[in-house]
C-alpha cells in the first residue's frame, strides 16, 4: 500500500474535507490538531510485530488506517469527513476506489464511530469487508 503522509493529509484530504463538506460544524485548522494521533493513525497499518505485518494486504491496511482516523480523534473537530475524504486519497494513490452510495457510507462511519472501544478488532475486521464489498478500480485503470 502506498501511504499517505501529513502533507498530503493536510494539502488534500483536509483541504477538501473543509472546503467541499459544508455541515454547520466548522473544521479547525489544521495546525490546532491533537499532537501525535494523526502520525499514529499513519503508522499503523504499516506495523509490524515479529517482523511480520498483521495488516496484509490493502484493504487491512486501509480497515485499520480508516478506524483508527475515525476512533482516535486526531482533530478538534471533523474527524469523520476527514477520515472518509482521507480514505478516498488513500484508495486512489493505490489504483482503487470506492463503489458506494454516499449516505452507506455515512452511515457505516457514524456506525464506526459509535462502535464500542472493545470491540476494536471486530470492527476494523467488518471495516475491512465492507472496503472488500465496495472496492473497485480507479478510473485512471489500475487495477
Amino acid at each position: 500500500m502506498k501511504a499517505i503522509t501529513i502533507k498530503e493529509v493536510e494539502y488534500v484530504a483536509f483541504r477538501l474535507a473543509q472546503e467541499m463538506m459544508s455541515f454547520n460544524e466548522p473544521i479547525p485548522d489544521f495546525s490546532t490538531r491533537f499532537p501525535n494521533i494523526l502520525e499514529s493513525c499513519l503508522a499503523a497499518p504499516f506495523q509490524t510485530f515479529g517482523g511480520k505485518s498483521p495488516y496484509h494486504d490493502l484493504t487491512s491496511k486501509a480497515a485499520v488506517f480508516f478506524y483508527l482516523m475515525v476512533k482516535n480523534h486526531p482533530f478538534q473537530n471533523g474527524n469523520k469527513r476527514i477520515a472518509m475524504t482521507t480514505l478516498f486519497v488513500v484508495l486512489h494513490k493505490n489504483g482503487k476506489w470506492l463503489s458506494v452510495d454516499t449516505q452507506e457510507l455515512y452511515n457505516f462511519t457514524m456506525w464506526i464511530a459509535q462502535s464500542p472501544a472493545r470491540a476494536k478488532e471486530e470492527t476494523i475486521k467488518a471495516t475491512g469487508n465492507f472496503l472488500k464489498s465496495h472496492l473497485t478500480g480507479s478510473n485512471r485503470g489500475n487495477e
